[in-house]
């Protein structure tokens, strides 16, 4: 298997819990050498989060994997030179701490526009590196309700819903990671690298479709609609006769008359007045009635079967066992094992699938420090009486 479009590259990892994670994940799993610089006390916290076996987080073996761990203590002028030397012989530089915090260890972009002006440094933050709100400290749950997307999550009149997942994190990553690749496409054109300035809140924004417009053009505020989606219908998520929930996504029109013949009403399929898409807005509640009937009245395989024959875009709603169940799930590889103390771990495959050049997983997360010696000696030069002085005064573990 190809070692990935991204080999060659090298990233510093300066960031620790998920969004800066998260993005080096990303590039090590198509292929970077991805340098993960860790405090020598505990390393990063997420080494400790959620569901934790024989000592370590379950989770760390997936965020942490294709991971190279070094421990240098920053607060010592030591780690620092030593974080110097090796992001002068990086391509990316990830940090996602709060604005200001780099620059006080004097490791800020500004400190390597001389050194290594290749270098393309991102930055991921709660609010940004400028504004009224960027010393502000912003986590995922914050910034998703600043962003505007918690807002129209959840039910009329009821406090808004988050996910039970840090998704402002993991999509600012995405967006990181968005910005390095095409930072370093741009950098074969100019030489130069570049900032690239990543707000969680501004990654979430970024999913909002037409609420911005539609309150421009038309003073209209986009609020929660529970399980369904304002403007477009039906699709909705029905409870069937055996307990279980399916979600069908008829809004189409050729689709929404085929749904309704397999929901054994005709007289809607063919009614004028559900013709398109605004004259089935006018009369959502009576569209949603007919479906709740027909779905409380036979098990979800049978509704999901009778859709599919139908060509009408529905499906369960999967819990973690179900997707690991799912022989498409399967087919589609999204479960990659490794070893954990001579135990199989199944880990999430990343996406996008490149046809030629795939992402892999090459090796869970590493342990704390373990690659101390083969990157600050193979890089850095240091040799074993060197390494044995750092670890002495504290500076490595």
């Amino acid at each position: 298997m190809s070692s990935g479009p991204l080999s060659g590259y090298r990233v510093i990892e300066l960031g620790q819990l998920i969004a800066g994670p998260f993005t080096g994940s990303m590039l090590g799993y198509f292929g970077a050498e991805v340098i993960k610089i860790e405090p020598p006390q505990g390393g990063d916290p997420i080494r400790q989060w959620r569901v934790v076996e024989d000592g370590t987080s379950l989770w760390w073996h997936s965020i942490a994997r294709n991971k190279k761990s070094v421990t240098l203590d920053l607060k010592t002028s030591q780690g620092v030179a030593l974080v110097k030397q090796l992001i002068n012989t990086a391509d990316v530089v990830i940090e996602n701490f709060r604005p200001g915090v780099v620059e006080k260890w004097g490791l800020g972009p500004e400190a390597f526009q001389v050194s290594n002006p290749k270098l393309v440094y991102a930055r991921i933050s709660g609010y940004g590196q400028n504004g009224p709100n960027a010393s502000k400290a912003g986590f995922a749950s914050v910034c998703e309700a600043y962003s505007g997307f918690r807002y129209v999550n959840g039910h009329p009149h009821q406090a808004p819903v988050r996910p039970n997942l840090s998704i402002g994190d993991t999509i600012a990553g995405i967006h990181a990671t968005l910005g390095i690749t095409m930072a370093l496409l741009e950098r074969h054109h100019s030489g130069t690298g570049q900032v690239v300035d990543v707000a969680l809140f501004e990654a979430m924004f970024n999913l909002l479709e037409a609420v911005i417009p539609e309150y421009s053009g038309a003073g209209v505020v986009r609020e929660p609609s529970g399980t369904t989606v304002t403007g477009i219908v039906p699709t909705n998520t029905y409870i069937c006769r055996d307990g279980k929930y399916v979600v069908i996504g008829g809004n189409g029109d050729s689709i929404f008359v085929r749904l309704m013949q397999a929901a054994q009403r005709p007289d809607m399929a063919l009614d004028s007045r559900l013709t398109d898409n605004r004259g089935r807005v006018a009369h959502e509640k009576e569209i949603d009635v007919a479906l709740a009937s027909w779905c409380l009245q036979h098990d979800s395989a049978d509704i999901l079967d009778k859709l599919v024959t139908a060509r009408v875009p529905a499906g369960p709603i999967y819990n973690v066992a179900d997707m690991m169940a799912d022989d498409h799930y399967q087919a589609r590889g999204l479960f990659e094992q490794v070893e954990i103390n001579g135990k199989p771990l199944a880990i999430p495959a990343l996406i996008p699938k490149l046809q030629r050049t795939p992402g892999q997983t090459r090796w869970s997360g590493p342990t704390l420090g373990q690659h101390n010696e083969e990157v600050l000696g193979r890089i850095l030069g240091l040799n074993e009486q060197a390494l044995a002085k750092l670890k002495e005064d504290g500076v490595v573990s």
